[in-house]
């Protein structure tokens, strides 16, 4: 039975810490190098580079960490797999081969491709291969699409590490598989090693954030020491799939029960956690505090994947643009009905000549005002359509007209006029899995890699139907509800993902107790018209969300000023209910 394998996270998006692959190269033991540059907007953004860039469709952030600590991976043998590769892995090879020889150094450069299916779309389509990820979703104008990715899993990491790679370069694989497919090659698992495929997959989800497992976004981070600096994961997996979650000692930072289910919360839907490789049961997860910094998941089970994969797609929705105008003072929503009504005259189209249109007032103005801030609200209207002309200057030029012609105090918080912006409408799917082999080029060889043999990982048995729960009987306090359940939110497409978890049994029972979708509807009532799921994992003391359509067409699309919906659970924990005196 092999030792455990060290894997360590240096990036959880496009844009993450450039010191982070030096830091976990060289502040401490590992074993392999890994990190996540995809997140869904980051395809649609890669496909906005490579359409300036020819080439340019990777994550270049990645190719300037290689040049920073390939040396030293390479003496200390410590092997790097990346998603890096975006887009366009065989370009993001190439450069990294390029830094390579500008140093004088020979690694071994595997690339995994075959997820890129916008070639193949048509086709598919009329196969009836590619369908809606959900009953009644829309696919969309198939001729719009500027991407379209299969989420590919670990086995194509597996067969370039047997081969010998140094580093692994893939397009759009799982998060996890970046963690699954080193430890699966370090232990020799099977396919169908499902429990220890599924320890590994729920490692790779608690670490492929870098710095929300180690207090990053974490709701409880006043207790967490060098917020200032925090210090990325890493993930000791076994031969028989439990981890120990840890960080490099002398990094800022905490490794707690609390910010390890904080982040196995994050972007999750029910139970089963659904992948290429194995649906791993996130109802069966354990977690102990072993030592400090040092969490130990065990027990997950693992069950057959879905005959399916999921491919994430982009079509090319239209322009958009936004106006916002403050509204300072008294006579708030008075004067923001003078606003609305002189812009939509200045403006030469009317509401109605716009494909979609959101106007709202939001008002974050306060009484008896102590600084301009606190006394300032805003009327903020988002319009979309597929004519650039109509979203374009002469829009947001109307504004401007009436800026001494309008309420007293006017001023913009958009700046000037500003041109239309694209934007991409998120189209998830499902394609049959025996469809899309993964490619593993190395040394010179294209080597076919079939996804894992379909079958059935089963369903979720649905979300929980909460009955509405009575006042508490034992005396109650007015508190924020944070002071009780810590939460973490997220994106997934169009829909939202709010886990809430107590730190304590008596609290999960009570906030399992009184939580219910209808409660949640009413302390956010911008959820209140929209489909609601709720999930319970009384293993983890938590309970998951889903709220559907919050975030509209997806990230890309969404109007709302937190379009990744990361601050929803932090709302949540800030309204005021009545909590049980026991519980404080």
């Amino acid at each position: 039975m092999a030792d455990p394998i060290r894997i360590a996270n240096c990036s959880g998006f496009f844009g993450d810490r450039l010191s982070g692959a030096r830091e976990m190269v060289e502040g401490g033991p590992i074993d392999v190098l890994t990190g996540d540059w995809l997140a869904e907007l980051t395809m649609l953004i890669l496909s906005r580079i490579r359409a300036k860039k020819p080439g340019g469709g990777f994550a270049s952030t990645f190719v300037a960490q290689m040049e920073q600590v390939m040396g030293t991976c390479l003496d200390r043998g410590v092997k790097v797999v990346s998603n890096a590769g975006g887009l366009d892995p065989a370009g993001c090879a190439e450069a990294v081969h390029e830094v390579a020889e500008r140093l004088g150094l020979a690694p071994t450069i595997a690339y995994v491709d075959g997820d890129d299916l916008l070639p193949r779309i048509g086709e598919l389509a009329t196969a009836d291969a590619l369908r809606p990820f959900t009953e009644g979703g829309d696919l969309g104008d198939l001729d719009r699409y500027l991407t379209a990715n299969a989420y590919l899993g670990c086995w194509g990491i597996v067969e370039a590490l047997q081969r010998g790679a140094d580093i692994v370069i893939t397009g759009r694989v799982t998060d996890a598989a970046v963690t699954c497919g080193p430890a699966a090659w370090h232990h020799g698992w099977a396919r169908d090693d499902w429990n220890q495929l599924a320890g590994a997959v729920v490692a790779g989800h608690v670490i492929e954030c870098s710095a929300q497992a180690t207090g990053g976004n974490y709701s409880f981070f006043t207790e967490v020491p060098g917020m200032e600096r925090l210090g990325f994961p890493w993930a000791e997996v076994a031969a028989d799939g439990s981890t120990v979650i840890g960080k490099h000692d002398g990094t800022g930072g905490q490794v707690s029960i609390g910010t390890v289910t904080s982040q196995l919360l994050y972007e999750i839907g029910g139970p089963r956690y659904l992948g290429p490789d194995v649906t791993a049961r996130f109802d069966t997860i354990e977690l102990e505090q072993i030592a400090p910094d040092r969490v130990r998941i065990s027990g997950t089970v693992g069950e057959p994947p879905p005959s399916t994969l999921k491919v994430a797609m982009n079509e090319l929705g239209g322009y958009r643009n936004d106006v916002a105008v403050a509204l300072t003072g008294l006579d708030i929503e008075a004067k923001a009905k003078v606003a609305e009504a002189a812009f939509w005259r200045a403006c030469p189209y009317g509401p109605e000549d716009f494909a979609s249109v959101n106007a709202r007032v939001i008002r974050t103005d306060q009484p008896d005002p102590a600084s301009n801030e606190a006394a300032t609200a805003q009327w903020r209207v988002t319009v979309k359509d597929p004519d650039e002309r109509k979203v374009g200057r002469a829009f947001s030029n109307a504004f401007i007209e009436t800026a001494l012609a309008s309420i007293p105090g006017f001023y913009g918080l958009t700046g000037g006029p500003s041109a239309a912006s694209p934007f991409g409408v998120y189209r998830p799917a499902v394609v049959p899995a025996e469809l899309v082999p993964a490619y593993v080029h190395v040394g010179g060889a294209t080597i076919q890699v079939e996804s894992t043999a379909p079958a059935d990982g089963g369903a979720d048995a649905g979300p929980v139907s909460d009955a509405v729960v009575g006042p508490a009987a034992e005396p109650t306090e007015r508190l924020a509800l944070g002071r009780v359940i810590g939460a973490r939110s997220g994106d997934k497409g169009g829909n939202a993902n709010l886990g809430v978890f107590a730190r304590s049994a008596g609290a999960y029972d009570w906030v399992a107790g009184q939580l219910t979708v209808d409660r949640l509807r009413e302390l956010l009532p911008e959820t209140a018209g929209l489909r609601v799921d709720r999930y319970d994992l009384p293993n983890l003391w938590s309970l998951n969300f889903v709220i559907h359509d919050l975030l509209e067409e997806g990230v890309a699309a969404s109007s709302r000023i937190d379009a990744q919906a990361k601050s929803l659970g932090e709302w949540l924990r800030a309204r005021v209910v009545d909590v049980p005196v026991g519980l404080l």
